[in-house]
């Protein structure tokens, strides 16, 4: 299991050596999310922002834009250094030219869905795709509780791969924490995304080491 701290959780009057910190705590990524307040009723922060923070850390970026048009978007996220880029499959962009876009740059492309939206709604791009984002909360807000029964989703998600016989990785994003990461490990997660559970730990480095043993423990 790979952990992802959202950096939605942390200072910001501190960002950058709140990136650096969780990077010394063992962070596998870096979680960045990106709300325009009109596909999501929250805004955060931009491209820029990203691009003074890529000094700070080695570790991957994963960008997940929830944004309504995130084609226009792209390259300017590519030029700030992101590793992987994640859109709503219900934006309003169309699905394969923003795909094309991201891989165009050289970019991991990634599809995140909703809490309301059928898994189904990914499956006809799973082939371009090197991971899928499954909310487990309503994107838009950090701090919501773990939504368990999205985890058919990533169940039958794993089972498509499989058939396809696909390296696609699944990633689920909202209320991760000691008594909700075991259910998604068991349902086939490879990515967790985690908040409150890492930056409102006492100790960063042992929040994800535990997270981690939780999993291996299954």
């Amino acid at each position: 299991m790979l952990i992802a701290p959202s950096l939605l959780s942390c200072d910001f009057s501190i960002f950058g050596e709140e990136i650096a910190r969780v990077d010394r705590a063992g962070a596998d990524w870096m979680h960045l999310d990106i709300m325009d307040g009109h596909f999501v009723p929250n805004l955060t922060f931009g491209a820029p922002i990203i691009k003074k923070l890529r000094k700070y850390t080695e570790k991957p970026f994963d960008v997940h834009l929830m944004i309504s048009e995130p084609h226009k978007y792209i390259g300017d996220f590519a030029d700030a250094g992101a590793d992987i880029i994640s859109f709503h499959v219900e934006c309003d962009s169309d699905i394969d030219k923003t795909l094309s876009l991201i891989e165009e740059r050289g970019v991991k492309p990634a599809l995140a869905v909703k809490p309301g939206t059928p898994v189904d709604a990914v499956l006809p791009y799973l082939d371009r795709l090197y991971m899928v984002l499954v909310m487990t909360v309503e994107p838009g807000f950090g701090g919501q509780s773990f939504m368990a029964d999205m985890m058919p989703k990533v169940e039958m998600l794993r089972k498509e791969i499989a058939a396809r016989k696909l390296g696609t990785l699944i990633e689920v994003d909202g209320g991760i924490a000691k008594d909700t990461i075991a259910a998604a490990a068991k349902a086939g997660v490879d990515i967790c995304v985690a908040g409150t559970a890492v930056f409102g730990a006492p100790d960063a480095k042992a929040a994800i080491e535990e997270l981690k043993a939780l999993c291996e423990s299954l």
